[in-house]
This record gives structure tokens, sequence and C-alpha cells, in this order.
């Protein structure tokens, strides 16, 4: 088994943990992604298993951006009760585990639109990333309504979450990366660190986080300042590091 699968089955088992001690008042509130609650996440959860399972049981969103045919999954949910969503959740969750570890070692590309084309490799850093992402940034404080401690920010959890980020940072932000003069090199310290680098030629830019901070600016849901990234070199290159955004 991958280690982004082993990475998503422990996520999966938090996210059950935590749902199951919701109180109705928050599954209705409001999460760290505008527009959606707390129920709205964790159908959107849900809705991402079932492209794997049976996509039939999704609204006709082909063509569309990600991000609008993700919402449009999540409206066809929003009739459903907390209970609905999450037992649906813990459902195809099960067996889409069983499908993403079959993607183990397999090179077919896939073109995922606006997301970019991937080796079938990828899918399950692309699913840890999101779990690990809307669980800790989206769920729990300071953006999210949930107090208490998140799951864990390890080695586990985020090596899978910065493998796609390194995957699709390029891909996602060809026309932000189309002005940069030179490379950036994005140094992210601490589980899952390494070195990403932008663009060639001379270095004109570098900016250092750690690894759980990276995950929260790169996706713009924290700015570098609060997120504690540090950055030097040609004020226009960091202008387009700053402008940088995965999802």
């Amino acid at each position: 088994m991958s280690t982004a699968v082993e990475a998503l089955r422990a996520d999966r088992a938090a996210l059950l943990e935590i749902c199951a001690g919701l109180s109705a008042e928050e599954w209705a509130s409001e999460s760290g992604c505008a527009g959606w609650s707390v129920q709205d996440v964790v159908a959107h959860m849900g809705a991402l298993f079932a492209i794997l399972v049976d996509p039939s049981r999704l609204p006709d969103t082909a063509g569309l951006p990600t991000e609008r045919a993700q919402n449009i999954a999540v409206e066809s949910r929003r009739s459903w009760s907390s209970a609905e969503v999450l037992s649906d959740y813990e459902s195809v969750s099960s067996d889409a585990l069983g499908v993403l570890a079959g993607f183990d070692g397999q090179e077919y590309e896939l073109p995922l639109g606006d997301l970019g084309t991937y080796a079938l490799s990828v899918l399950p850093s692309a699913y840890a990333f999101d779990h690990y992402t809307h669980i800790r940034a989206d769920l729990f404080a300071p953006r999210g309504p949930l107090g208490g401690e998140p799951p864990e920010s390890d080695e586990l959890r985020l090596a899978p979450a910065i493998d796609w980020i390194e995957a699709a940072i390029s891909q996602q932000n060809a026309g932000v990366l189309g002005s940069l003069d030179g490379a950036l090199d994005i140094v992210v310290h601490g589980p899952g660190g390494r070195t990403i680098r932008l663009g060639a030629g001379d270095t004109v830019g570098e900016v250092r986080s750690s690894s759980s901070a990276f995950v929260r600016w790169v996706t713009q849901r924290a700015t570098w300042e609060a997120a504690g990234a540090q950055a030097v070199g040609d004020e226009s290159a960091l202008a387009i590091a700053r402008r940088l955004r995965v999802f």
C-alpha cells in the first residue's frame, strides 16, 4: 500500500471519530471554506470518493471548472441529514481506498481539467492532500469552528500532501509562473520537507516555511506573515510567489 493511501486511511479514521462527536450546531457551523458548512465539507469529501466508486451518483459537471463542479456536487447533497452525509462518507471512502491502492505504480496519465494531468499513481496523494487540508485548515480553528486539537501533522500525513503540491504547483500556476524570470526556490522544513524549484536559471527568490505552514499559504488559507514564512530575493519574483495557489 502506498504511503498516500496509508495517510488517507489515517485521516479517514480521524474524520470519522471527529464527526461522531459533532453536535447539530457544529455540523451546521460555517467552515473555513467560504459558503460551506462543516457538513458541506464532509459531503464534499464523500463526493470526491464517489468519483472513483460510482460517478453516476453525482450531478453531471462535465466540462466545468473543478471548483464549480465541486460546489454543484455539494449543493446536490444539501437536502441530506448529517447522519446521511456521514453514512455515505463512511461507506464510499471504504470502497474508494481499495481503488486508490490499485493505482500504486500505475503511470497512465489522466487529464483532470484545470487540476492538470497526472499519472494514476499520483492520485492517492491528491486525496491525501484534500483530506489533510480540509480537516486541519477548514474544520478546526482558527479558520474553522471546531475547538480542540486537530489530527497530527506528521510525516505520514504531510509527505503525501506535499507530494501533490509538488506535482500540481507548476501546472496549476502556469499563467502566474510565465512571467517569472529565473528560478524560485520554496524551501520546506519539517515533516515531508524538501526544496521545490520553480522556473529555471539563476535563483531570484527563496521562500522558507515549515511544511504545515506551506500547505496553508500555498492553498491561500494564510498569508506568509500569518504562516511564519520568510522570503528573500527579487521583489517581482516574490510577488509571483505570493500568488501561487494549489487545489
